[in-house]
């Protein structure tokens, strides 16, 4: 990674590893109830709770580290981006057919890990130019 400004980038990574922390033991956990809650199998929540919580491991590995690698950045950029797509698309085609909660949490957190996936673009490209966030 180029330039010393990787605070707003380290704590956006830090803040995905987390979240994917948080969801991921919520769905291993709790898989069965919220099948019912959303009509998705529990199978699939638990099979993408165990996926998060390897994910947040190799997030949270990054976000520790004074200056992230470019490609460990840009790794979990891609990967939430298809994670995203992906999650829109099980729908699209009918491959998720959750009833209408499961179908705005599925939606929802796509948007988020788009989101998330978006500032960390914008923290990496602050990093590289060398330039800190503008004070508020």
């Amino acid at each position: 990674m180029i330039g010393g400004h990787t605070k707003l980038l380290r704590a956006v990574l830090a803040f995905d590893a987390v979240t994917c922390l948080l969801m991921g033991s919520a769905l291993l956990l709790a898989g069965s109830v919220l099948g019912e809650l959303l009509a998705i199998s529990p199978i699939v929540l638990r099979a993408a709770g165990a996926v998060l919580l390897l994910f947040a491991a190799g997030v949270g590995h990054l976000a520790r580290r004074t200056v992230p690698s470019s490609a460990g950045v840009i790794t979990v950029i891609v990967l939430n981006a298809i994670w995203a797509i992906e999650s829109l698309l099980a729908l699209w085609t009918g491959w998720l057919e959750p009833n209408t909660l499961g179908t705005a949490f599925v939606v929802a957190q796509a948007i988020a890990v788009a989101a998330i996936a978006e500032a960390q673009f914008v923290g990496m490209r602050r990093a590289r130019a060398g330039t800190a966030p503008a004070a508020p």
